[in-house]
C-alpha cells in the first residue's frame, strides 16, 4: 500500500464561554439538543486560550503535536508547536492571522511567509460545521466521558453517504484535513465516523474523533482535544501580530494594502473619489475602512467599508467602491434587477451581492448573510 499522508490547512480553536446546564442531571440530553447549545455558545463567544492536542494515525505511520493557541474569532488566532513529531510542521511553527494579514513561519527552513488578504471575508467555519452536523447528520447519543479532567457528551456522528470526500472539517476548529484517498481507484468501500465530545459545562466540543475505513480497516484516524481552556477572559492584542527573527526569510502574497482605516475621515484622505455613506440596519457598526489598490484589471483603487455585527460571530456586510467595473453582467451566476432606475445585478449564491455601476464607479454591496437588506443598503447609497 502506498504511503498516505494527513495535511492540514489552516487551523483554530472553537470554544465558548462557560455556561451550566439547568436541567435534570439524571435527565440525558439529546444530540440535537447539544449540538444546538453549541451553536449557541459560538454565537457569542468572544476569545479562547487553550492547548490543542492533534493525533493523526494511518495504516503505516503516526505523528501527533501539541500546539498553544489562542483565538478572537472570526479572525484572529494565534497557533504555536510546543511538541511534535510531525515531520512536516516542526516545533517552533507559528501561523499568527488577523483581519488583514496571515503570518507562517517555519523554524526549519526559517522561512517567514505573510500573506496580505485585506478584503478577506471572515466566516465562522466552526459554527457552519456544528450547523451542518445538525442538519444532514446521523446523530446517536453515547452518554458521557472524561476528557483530561472534565465531563462531556458523547455524540456518534455519520455523514451522509455522498459527503464522504478527500477533506474532514473539523468540528473543534475551523481545520480541514486532507486526505489523499483514493478509493474511487481501486474499488473500495469507504466508510466515515466522527464522535465528537461536548463539555457538560461549557456546552462546547472539547474532542473530536474521525475513523476513516475500507473493508473494516482504519485507514485513517484523527483525534484532536483540547486542555486548559481559558474562556472570555481577554487576551492581549499583541498576541495577533509577529515579527519574525532578523536572520529569517521572508515571503510575501497577496496586495499589500495602501491602507486599513478605522474612521470615514481618515480613508477619505487621498481617495479621488468620495467614500458612500451607506444606510446599514442595526446593530451594525463601521468596523473598518481597507484601500488597496487593484490594478486596472481588477477595479483599480478599491475602498471597502466593513460593518459587523459586534454581538454575533463572523455576521458582517460591506460596501465596495472601484474605480472600474469588476463584475461580469453576462454571468450566469448574475441577475438583472432594478434599482431605483438603473440597471444593476444581483448574485444570490455563495457572497449575495449587489453590482452597479453610476457616475465613472462601480458599487458593491454585499454579505453571507441571506437576510441582509442588500437592496435597501445600495438604495441608500447617493452615486449622482
Amino acid at each position: 500500500m502506498k504511503r498516505r499522508r494527513l495535511l492540514a490547512t489552516g487551523a483554530a480553536v472553537a470554544l465558548a464561554g462557560c455556561v451550566s446546564y439547568a436541567g435534570d442531571t439524571d435527565v440525558s440530553p439529546s444530540s440535537e439538543t447539544l449540538i444546538r447549545e453549541a451553536i449557541e455558545q459560538r454565537r457569542g463567544m468572544t476569545d479562547l486560550e487553550a492547548r490543542r492536542t492533534i493525533r493523526v494515525e494511518t495504516t503505516e505511520d503516526a505523528f501527533q503535536r501539541t500546539e498553544e493557541i489562542a483565538r478572537e474569532p472570526p479572525a484572529k488566532q494565534r497557533i504555536e508547536v510546543v511538541e511534535s513529531t510531525d515531520p512536516d510542521v516542526p516545533v517552533g511553527s507559528v501561523i499568527v492571522t488577523n483581519r488583514t494579514t496571515t503570518w507562517e513561519y517555519n523554524p526549519a527552513t526559517n522561512v517567514a511567509d505573510r500573506q496580505y488578504h485585506p478584503n478577506k471575508v471572515d466566516t465562522d467555519g466552526t459554527k457552519r460545521e456544528l450547523e451542518e452536523l445538525r442538519s444532514a447528520y446521523r446523530l446517536d447519543y453515547g452518554g458521557t466521558g472524561t476528557v483530561g479532567d472534565r465531563t462531556a457528551h458523547v455524540i456518534e456522528t455519520r455523514p451522509p453517504v455522498e459527503d464522504i470526500d478527500r477533506s474532514i472539517n473539523l468540528v473543534v476548529g475551523d481545520t480541514e484535513f486532507v486526505i489523499p484517498l483514493d478509493a474511487a481507484e481501486d474499488g473500495e468501500e469507504i466508510s466515515a465516523n466522527r464522535t465528537v465530545w461536548i463539555d457538560d459545562e461549557y456546552r462546547y466540543p472539547i474532542k473530536e474523533r474521525t475513523t476513516i475505513a475500507d473493508d473494516e480497516e482504519t485507514r485513517y484516524e484523527l483525534t484532536v482535544t483540547y486542555q486548559d481552556l481559558a474562556i472570555d477572559e481577554g487576551i492581549e492584542e499583541d498576541t495577533f501580530t509577529f515579527l519574525p527573527p532578523a536572520d529569517a526569510t521572508v515571503v510575501t502574497d497577496g496586495p499589500e494594502p495602501d491602507g486599513v482605516f478605522d474612521s470615514r475621515s481618515a480613508a477619505a484622505t487621498g481617495l479621488p473619489y468620495d467614500l458612500p455613506d451607506p444606510d446599514v440596519p442595526g446593530p451594525y457598526v463601521l468596523d473598518r475602512i481597507t484601500v488597496v489598490e487593484m490594478g486596472d484589471q481588477y477595479g483599480g483603487l478599491t475602498t471597502t467599508l466593513w460593518y459587523n455585527d459586534p454581538n454575533v460571530i463572523a455576521r458582517e456586510l460591506y460596501v465596495t467602491v472601484r474605480e472600474s467595473q469588476r463584475f461580469r453582467p453576462t454571468s450566469p451566476a448574475l441577475e438583472e434587477i432594478d434599482l431605483d432606475g438603473r440597471t444593476a445585478y444581483r448574485r444570490d449564491e455563495g457572497v449575495r451581492t449587489i453590482f452597479w455601476n453610476c457616475a465613472d464607479l462601480s458599487y458593491e454591496v454585499s454579505s453571507l448573510r441571506a437576510e441582509t437588506p442588500l437592496l435597501e443598503i445600495a438604495s441608500s447609497i447617493d452615486c449622482s
